[in-house]
């Protein structure tokens, strides 16, 4: 997490911003991605505090409140940590590398002798 105070951030009026990458995946669908958040800080002419959050440009809903699955729209999405998606879909590409099955070896045991317990 980054923080960069004072004004100057996205929009006119934010006293500082805070930019956040988090990790989803649906659990309906299986779609996983990673979004990155500027997370502006602001104050209202009563004096309350607000945050908006803005991604790519727009200010979105908060992805912490009711997150949405970008490839089936379902709701049951877990939120990881940055990098987990990308971890994962890494693993799942990668080479998996057997070690080739050699000859089985079996104790000799001469013809009309009983075997060992």
């Amino acid at each position: 997490m980054t923080e960069i105070p004072g004004p100057g951030g996205l929009r006119a009026g934010a006293t500082a911003v805070v930019t956040e990458a988090y990790a989803f995946a649906c659990m309906r669908c299986g779609y996983g991605w990673e979004q990155s958040y500027e997370i502006e800080h602001h104050v209202d002419a009563d004096g309350r505090t607000f945050v908006l959050y803005v991604a790519d440009g727009r200010i979105v809903p908060s992805p912490l409140s009711r997150p949405t699955c970008r490839s089936c729209d379902g709701h049951v999405v877990r939120i990881l940590r940055p990098g987990r998606v990308a971890s994962a879909r890494d693993a799942a590409h990668r080479e998996r590398r057997v070690p080739a099955a050699g000859p089985v070896e079996a104790p000799w045991v001469p013809e009309g002798s009983a075997p060992l317990p």
